[in-house]
């Protein structure tokens, strides 16, 4: 079983998920063409069920993907294994919100803590007229809980125009593990007003409300809340002061171009792509405002390099500004530091053009880019800058990237070098959502300063 899990987390890193969802927290956007990007983001509100002292606001970045065979639902993401009009067969991998920290409660003074996770399984779908019905099975990939889940949902879908309405009620049920993790409470952890406890298994119910309004061609917003009433052997728990919880997740994002239908796209770059290379060195200060004015110094903390290559698609274009979805695979050299390893990227691509005088020749591009990082290990200097401040790291961050540079062709005129740029790229893993849980809640980052040749084929 833990191989199977292991396996099945690997496939869920390389995917991105189904099309429609149970969870409160998940945007499918699949009123989208498909093969269309978005970001956006999100609040988290909710109240909290358990003793203990625990946000409830918390602010959700989502980077969403519809796709023909795989999907990102900001909280959610997996593939497409089989689906037609009726039914759908998938994987996917969930991110688990749930926790529990000890704070300045005296009662939790022996409690470990319970962490949030990713679980991933598989998904099958049937609908019609009537609705949709939903079984979900998950297991904990990360070893947090180390548990089952099995969710049964219906769901039906109602459409005013550009305002979708999705109400939805779900079964779910939860082995000991599960329940015994984040509800049960050791003979070790327990204590004065803390006695053990055994939850064993567990059936909750969750009824709500999803509804997604499209406020233009690109701009959509949303709100879902959920209900979750919780089984009688959980509300018996030490742990829990209510036995039911409220979630709401609200927020908005934008919609860009599909990387299938290039109707957005000027006849004569339709389907472009772009290839670049770079590497460069680890930079002393931040993107924001040093980097990307020019203070390009080397980190006084360590050396570390870097080089990568990017591969992205035009999403949309026009005289002034382009889009681009982007792939980047970057190696990170630690030298003495640890083992050398891979970072993952995926993002979106803004990038504005400036022209020369009184013409239609390109002279400079300039762009800003943001989506995910995620790195095979920490980076050293992230350690050091973020265990100098007692704070946390992950691998898993935000990205963001400033890139800027001159067409070749302005100086050598060089039939494989048309449509070639080189310039500077500054790669940031970022940690600008410091109160974000799903980013593990990182207020630090890291910089480097490299010097790129792009080309467009």
């Amino acid at each position: 079983m833990r191989s199977f899990r292991l396996a099945a987390a690997l496939a869920l890193l390389l995917a991105a998920a189904p099309a429609l969802a149970t969870d409160v927290h998940t945007i499918p956007i699949i009123y989208a063409p498909e093969g269309t990007p978005a970001l956006g983001g999100g609040l988290r509100l909710s109240n909290n069920p358990t003793i203990g002292d625990l946000d409830v606001v918390d602010l959700v970045p989502l980077y969403l993907y519809e796709g023909r065979y795989l999907y990102a639902h900001g909280t959610e993401f997996g593939a497409h294994l089989f689906r037609n009009d009726w039914l759908r067969f998938g994987v996917l991998g969930r991110y688990r919100f749930q926790r529990i920290e000890a704070g300045d409660d005296p009662r939790l003074a022996n409690l470990e803590d319970r962490d949030q996770t990713l679980d991933g399984g598989v998904s099958a779908q049937v609908r019609g007229g009537w609705g949709q019905l939903q079984a979900e099975w998950l297991a904990d990939t990360l070893g947090r809980h180390d548990g089952e889940e099995f969710n049964l949902t219906y769901r039906y879908r109602f459409e005013r125009g550009d305002l979708k309405l999705s109400p939805f009620i779900t079964s779910s049920w939860q082995d000991r593990d599960l329940a015994g993790y984040y509800f049960g409470v050791s003979a070790e952890e327990s204590g004065p007003g803390l006695p053990a406890y055994d939850p064993g298994s567990a059936r909750n119910f969750t009824y709500g409300l999803n509804t997604w309004y499209q406020v233009t061609d690109r701009v959509f917003v949303f709100g879902n809340v959920g209900f979750t009433s919780y089984d009688k052997s959980i509300h018996r728990s030490p742990l829990v002061d209510e036995r039911q919880q409220v979630e709401a997740f609200i927020g908005s994002g934008y919609l860009f171009g599909s990387v299938r239908k290039q109707d957005q796209v000027p006849y004569d770059r339709a389907g472009e792509w772009s290839f670049r290379v770079n590497a460069g060195w680890l930079a002393e200060e931040n993107i924001f405002p040093y980097l990307m004015v020019g203070d390009w110094k080397g980190s006084s903390r360590t050396t570390t390099p870097i080089g990568g290559l990017t591969v992205g698609r035009l999403l949309s274009g026009g005289p002034r500004v382009d889009f681009y979805g982007k792939l980047a695979l970057f190696r990170h050299f630690e030298r003495d530091n640890q083992p050398d390893f891979w970072n993952y990227t995926a993002y979106i691509m803004a990038m504005g053009k400036g022209y020369l005088p009184w013409s239609d020749r390109l002279a400079f591009r300039y762009g800003f880019g943001f989506g995910v990082s995620y790195a095979e290990r920490v980076p050293t200097v992230e350690v050091i800058k973020q265990s100098s401040r007692d704070e946390n790291y992950a691998r898993f961050l935000n990205y963001l990237e400033f890139q800027a540079d001159v067409p070749i062709d302005q100086f050598i005129r060089w039939k494989p070098l048309r449509n070639c740029f080189t310039g500077v790229t500054v790669v940031h893993r970022s940690g600008i959502f410091g109160t974000s849980d799903i980013l593990g809640n990182v207020s630090g980052g890291s910089d480097w300063v490299t010097l790129h040749l792009e080309c467009m084929r």
